[in-house]
């Protein structure tokens, strides 16, 4: 999708059971949110994300599971196998449906560009000890639940730190705003949202002392994709798209949440 060679060594539909593992395991130890309204509002959103998506590289039959977590941190997941999670959180900050398409735009990037498979593949050869049939075969092995569900994108809910690099956060931003845009949705919309993630962040660390993009790189590299996505989004109106996703009252919303 970005013409870059990657290190993949674990195959697909083997990610995809790792994947649906991962969010089973996630739906029996969290609490989903049971409001009506706010997992309809989600899943409108995501539901206009995924049908843009190219088929090659969606899951079979075109189906996503799309489920809110009862969780006030503003994050958001997607995960091989077509799952997608949104933290209650997340909508704290992502305030429009075209900021929160741009959220699960980015996360199901990180799927589609294959960007887990890469960094567990980078684990595995750095381990001598572990081998690509080992860890597929042993999703369920304690020894190998950090670096699986660390290497799918939720790691940080386990207390494992395994960012997803600069690389992949560019690509994950660059095509997400393309999918966002391609929905129907205004792709500036992508800039506001990491606007309002860096007021929620606060003063982070310089650049160089993350693997994750600064806030403002971030935003500059959105604001020269831009041109590119504001033609997939001229040619997604022309075609009569516009997601009519209607955002819910904001009684759900934690007030002591808000930035």
């Amino acid at each position: 999708m970005t013409g870059r060679k990657q290190l993949t060594l674990i195959d697909d539909d083997k990610m995809d059971a790792m994947g649906i593992a991962a969010f089973a395991s996630l739906k029996s130890e969290g609490k989903l949110s049971q409001d009506k309204a706010l997992n309809a509002y989600v899943g409108c959103v995501a539901a206009a994300i995924v049908k843009v998506i190219p088929k090659e590289n969606g899951p079979d039959d075109g189906r996503w599971e799309v489920l809110v977590f009862d969780d006030p941190t503003p994050n958001a997941f997607a995960l091989p196998g077509g799952k997608i999670g949104v933290h209650v959180g997340m909508l704290d900050v992502a305030e429009t449906p075209g900021q929160l398409a741009a959220v699960l735009g980015h996360e199901v990037s990180h799927v589609l560009l294959r960007h887990g498979n890469e960094r567990m593949s980078q684990s595995i050869l750095a381990d001598t000890a572990m081998s690509t049939a080992s860890v597929a075969a042993g999703a369920a092995a304690p020894e190998y639940q950090d670096l699986i569900v660390g290497g799918l994108g939720v790691g940080a809910q386990f207390g494992v730190l395994l960012p997803f690099s600069r690389k992949h956060e560019s690509e994950a931003d660059e095509v997400g705003q393309i999918f966002m845009a391609r929905a129907g949705y205004y792709p500036a919309e992508a800039i506001t949202l990491w606007q309002a993630m860096a007021r929620v962040g606060g003063p982070g660390p310089a650049q160089w002392q993350s693997t994750h993009p600064s806030d403002e790189t971030r935003i500059q590299r959105l604001r020269a994709n831009l041109p590119k996505a504001m033609k997939e989004y001229e040619r997604a109106r022309a075609a009569g798209k516009n997601p009519k996703c209607k955002r819910p009252p904001d009684e759900w919303i934690n007030p002591e949440a808000l930035p």
